[in-house]
């Protein structure tokens, strides 16, 4: 086993293993740290967490449960993934994490890199931006949970990490991966712990995967997996056509009745789900009824999609809590971090009662609702098929007939709940197909 990667939450863990798949390595996801004596074949294993918003010191302790296991398997590096976005306060959870790990593996150094440039996040000078405005001035200061209001990676992660930060800027990346290599030496010998790695273009990230490629301790975003599993994977035609073959079959939608759950208040998810609004029936979830009973209200959401026709042409439903700032941050006044436990306490309740009644397909926006659905699901892995947008792959569970995509606030176009619908249904619409 060549990586084993240990993400924070379940879209996360599902945008890395896409990217890993199309790089070369053949990948297996697995919900939450396996049981002892659980073994994966192939070249690199995800393991999902749900860690990212959890207390310190519960995400130190899943983490390192999920290292234990991985180093069980043998993996000869271990890459800690977390959002693109970087999302944390100042007390983590990314930097104790990143220290619990360093000291079990027995590292004294390791990188920082959340830059996934496809989808618009870029690192530049240690500053991480989202398109062309600094993370602090992007749709991310709004973030319920994370809100994000500096953009130096360097100061967060001394923040909430016991070491300190250097930098490789792109000036260093361009020369090439003995230059950052020696670079990151160098700010070793200098008492540094961590190195935020410049990168604007997938070319910064090729250099930066055959740099840190044999590094035992990696930290960062799936555009940094994606550079390593292109530093390290065979390059043998007849193996990659192979794994193109498995994932095309293992990740392929399964026909049959399907359903979308946003719970991302991000500003590409309120667009795709005001875009969606036009072509599919919609529940829009109320927030008080959540608190007073989410159970009861699950159960209710998934009575009326459940009634909802899904044959011929037609769209899947939607429920979403998908709200604009100003309605979140009221919500967030009144109600404080309650009324998102609540939300996603009834849409697990809402998934359980779907999956009983025959839904098969669950396209589903936002790191913490992707988590609390997967849960709910009670599936042990998936299958990682192809990506419908980058960052977001059709996965199948493993011992059970359900797909799922699994898909962060901010990724996907406008069309993009409408490209994850059937073939004949885009078709009819006029989207992709």
């Amino acid at each position: 086993m060549m990586i084993g990667v240990i993400a924070d939450d379940f879209t996360g863990a599902t945008d890395i293993a896409g990217f890993l798949v199309a790089n070369g390595l053949a990948t297996t996801q697995m919900i939450g740290v396996p049981p002892a004596g659980t073994t994966v074949e192939g070249d690199a294993v995800v393991v999902s967490l749900k860690s990212r918003s959890n207390p310190a010191d519960e995400a130190v302790a899943d983490s390192l449960a999920a290292l234990a296991w991985l180093q069980s398997l043998g993996c000869r590096q271990i890459f800690q993934k977390y959002c693109s976005t970087f999302d944390s306060t100042a007390r983590g959870n990314i930097g104790p994490v990143t220290d619990a790990l360093m000291e079990a593996i027995g590292t004294d150094i390791t990188v920082i890199c959340p830059a996934l440039p496809v989808n618009g996040r870029s690192i530049y000078k240690g500053y991480l931006f989202v398109g062309d405005q600094l993370l602090q001035e992007s749709g991310m200061k709004d973030h319920p949970i994370t809100p994000m209001t500096d953009s130096n990676l360097m100061r967060l992660m001394d923040m909430q990490s016991k070491g300190r930060t250097g930098v490789v800027t792109t000036t260093t990346v361009e020369k090439g991966a003995d230059a950052v290599r020696a670079e990151i030496e160098r700010l070793r010998a200098s008492g540094m712990s961590y190195v935020v790695l410049d990168a604007v273009n997938d070319a910064h990230l090729d250099v930066l995967g055959q740099a840190v490629a044999d590094m035992k301790l990696v930290t960062g975003g799936s555009g940094l997996g994606a550079g390593i599993a292109r530093a390290v994977a065979t390059g043998d035609a007849s193996r990659t056509e192979e794994l193109g073959r498995q994932a095309a079959t293992a990740g392929a939608a399964l026909e049959g009745p399907g359903i979308v759950i946003s719970g991302s208040c991000s500003v590409m998810t309120n667009a795709q789900v005001a875009a969606y609004r036009d072509l599919a029936p919609v529940f829009d979830v109320d927030v008080e009824r959540c608190l007073a009973d989410p159970d009861a209200y699950g159960a209710e959401m998934a009575a009326w999609a459940l009634a909802q026709p899904q044959d011929g042409d037609r769209p899947s439903p939607m429920i979403t809590a998908t709200a604009s700032p100003d309605i979140l941050r009221d919500v967030q006044a009144r109600h404080g971090a309650a009324a998102s436990e609540a939300v996603e306490h009834a849409f697990a309740a809402a998934t359980r009662k779907l999956a009983e009644g025959g839904i098969v397909r669950f396209v589903v926006a936002g790191g913490e609702t992707s988590g609390s659905v997967t849960q709910a699901l009670a599936v042990s892995g998936f299958a990682i098929g192809p990506q419908i947008a980058p960052g977001v792959p059709w996965v199948r569970a493993v011992d059970r007939p359900l797909s799922l995509a699994l898909k962060s606030g901010n990724f996907g176009a406008e069309s993009f709940f409408l490209d994850c619908q059937p073939a004949n249904v885009r078709a009819a619409i006029g989207g992709s197909a």
